[in-house]
């Protein structure tokens, strides 16, 4: 793997600063991806007590994580309005005039505040590497009128076996520091250990010259997170929110989220005391002064959703998309966003495309493309995880397989816990087989079964089963002559990669080891797979990477050797390996995520042998189950 903070490949360098398709340019094809985030983001702004709330712009855009500026003039703030999923700043005046792109690169740009002493100058969080990469993420200074840009962070040396993100800048009052919040030197865990994988996150907070100079930890407490730093009016002490590690896998889980709770710390930069401002249940997140003994705050989902003050002011905000709100510096109005997750995106949603040879679109997830090219399979997670079928150009929709008739529990299946998973064609195109149980985390508590089923409807959405049950089956692979399926299987007892005989029904095992998303190479000579591997002196500490192996259980090679995760791996039409990894760490901190399991992770490309890993995406949303459609 090539270390976090190197350069991305030269073929994304190479593509200018925009990095965006024209709609009339010629393409190889389309790469569809699946992206868990919000649907639609929009800047509100009302007074502190919620009322005259009015949308800040007129232009629609997909906008959120704002901020004023010191004299409550500006506003500066992210939008995706150049193509979704692509992170650039701009500010606007309050009244929603003078808009005005402040970035231009093809990586992320967030979170960005004013200096409160200088209107022309901004701190942001930035993937940005060189001209036109991207990287892990560093605190950054811009100055406006110039252009100047200055990377705050990026002398700080780190170890690259751990996570290495900044996050969520601000600036003292009198500007002679930037506090921010790091995961730097924490350890990769997952949730629920030793059973999780997806990630939590540790941090701590740190204050630094803009220069570059003076680093400083000013608060940390092992086993939690901490983030999200605010200034007091007189620049002694930092307030922050901080939360249990575990509880950082809760706070963007929605049913979790009324089991997880954060406190407001303040620590005064004298001594490094600490003080604990709230006591009560809810997700905590962007405190802010508003006097120096006031300090507002908001809960994040759940039953007590809703905008906070440790003075005992309060104004419930349940089901309004309502997120990160910031006040205005006298405390009269405030700016945020409101996002929506449903309705799901459309397929076929125009994305920002990170490579100009492909035009890049949403897609449902686990797409797979027939061998003739002329159909695509995939899961309807947003559809009660159905199997469907469509063309290539996202036309002549059909459902072939409803799991609500399976008797699964209905709730696991709304939550996509459970349903119809990894779909995958025979090579003629007259079947379609997939695993029908409970899958993920919640895989031990119930079955699996592998079926398959007609593509052309004939069976009445009546699948034939191809497991008996008995152990938790599932996420099949046709090979290449349509005479097997690989899948896996999953139990206390039994674990590993398995390969069934269609014609014979007799069962081969392959692996033993905790293996799982198999798929069969086009020429039918290899399958890869992501395997966990677990540390020998401690279950705790673990990771995914990809593997492959021959059909015959020859020749195992480990094709990924990072320690975050790597996983998910499909292999593109010309014999390549596109997949999911968790390499650049975290673009934000992680308790202010809803509604997604792993925002680590980005889609990656290398060749069959492991060389040239390079990613595809650079977002700050989970990106996910990538695939190439050539267009010849």
């Amino acid at each position: 793997m090539i270390p976090r903070g190197f350069l991305a490949s030269a073929a994304v360098a190479a593509m200018g600063l925009a990095g965006a398709i024209d709609a009339g340019a010629a393409t190889k094809g389309t790469l569809l991806l699946n992206r868990v985030g919000p649907v639609t983001s929009e800047l509100y702004v009302a007074n502190a007590d919620g009322s005259n709330e009015h949308r800040l712009l007129a232009t629609p855009g997909f906008d959120y994580h704002a901020a004023f500026s010191a004299d409550g003039k500006w506003i500066v703030f992210t939008s995706e309005r150049d193509g979704l999923g692509q992170s650039e700043l701009y500010r606007v005046k309050v009244d929603g005039s003078a808009l005005q792109r402040l970035t231009h690169h093809i990586a992320i740009d967030d979170a960005a505040v004013f200096s409160p002493v200088d209107a022309d100058t901004i701190a942001f969080v930035s993937s940005r590497r060189g001209a036109n990469s991207w990287g892990t993420t560093n605190i950054w200074t811009l100055k406006i009128s110039t252009g100047a840009l200055k990377n705050v962070t990026g002398d700080i040396p780190f170890d690259a076996d751990k996570p290495h993100g900044f996050f969520r800048p601000a600036i003292s009052p009198d500007g002679q520091w930037i506090a921010f919040s790091s995961d730097i030197g924490s350890d990769w865990r997952g949730h629920n250990l030793p059973v999780g994988w997806e990630r939590t996150q540790e941090g701590s907070i740190y204050v630094i010259h803009p220069d570059g100079t003076g680093l400083r930890k000013i608060a940390s407490n092992p086993g939690f997170d901490e983030g999200s730093p605010a200034w007091s009016p007189d620049g002694r002490s930092v307030v922050f929110y901080e939360t249990p590690v575990e509880s950082t896998w809760g706070a963007h889980r929605p049913e979790l989220i009324d089991k997880v709770s954060s406190q407001l710390v303040q620590v005064q930069l004298s001594d490094l005391s600490k003080k604990t401002l709230t006591a009560t249940p809810g997700m905590k997140v962007f405190p802010q002064f508003l006097t120096a003994t006031d300090v507002a705050y908001h809960v994040k989902g759940g039953a007590t959703e809703g905008l906070y003050t440790t003075g005992g002011k309060f104004r419930a905000t349940p089901d309004s998309g309502l997120r990160s709100p910031r006040y205005s510096p006298d405390g009269a109005t405030m700016v945020y966003e409101k996002v929506t997750f449903r309705p799901a995106t459309k397929n076929g949603t125009p994305l920002f495309s990170f490579d100009p040879d492909w035009a890049y679109r949403y897609t449902d997830v686990f797409p797979q493309l027939s061998a003739d090219r002329k159909q695509l399979v995939y899961t309807e997670k947003a559809v009660g995880s159905s199997i469907a079928v469509m063309n290539p150009d996202f036309t002549g929709y059909r459902r072939i397989y409803d799991p609500m008739t399976s008797g699964l529990p209905a709730d696991m299946v709304m939550k996509g816990l459970a349903g119809a998973f990894q779909p995958t064609w025979s090579p003629n195109r007259e079947w379609v087989a997939f695993g029908v149980g409970q899958w993920f985390f919640t895989r031990g508590m119930g079955k699996g079964t592998l079926m398959r089923i007609k593509a052309d409807g004939s069976m009445n959405g009546k699948p034939e089963p191809l497991t008996d049950g008995s152990t938790n089956a599932g996420f099949p692979s046709y090979s290449p002559d349509g005479k097997k399926l690989v899948y896996r299987v999953w139990s206390n007892e039994a674990k590993g990669l398995r390969i069934l005989d269609l014609g014979t029904r007799q069962t081969t095992v392959l692996t033993t080891e905790p293996d799982n998303t198999p798929g069969w190479s086009p020429d039918g000579t290899k399958i890869v797979f992501t395997r966990k591997l677990v540390d020998a002196k401690d279950p705790n500490k673990f990771n995914f990477d990809v593997f492959t192996i021959k059909p015959d259980g020859s020749d195992l090679r480990r094709l990924t050797t990072g320690p975050s995760n790597d996983a998910h791996a499909t292999w593109t039409w010309d014999g390549r390996i596109a997949y999911n990894s968790g390499n650049y760490g975290f673009r934000d901190e992680l308790a202010l995520y809803d509604n997604s399991f792993q925002p680590d992770g980005q889609n990656w490309a290398m060749n069959a042998d492991g060389s040239d890993p390079h990613p595809i995406t650079d977002t700050l949303w989970e990106e996910a189950m990538p695939l190439y459609v050539p267009n010849d």
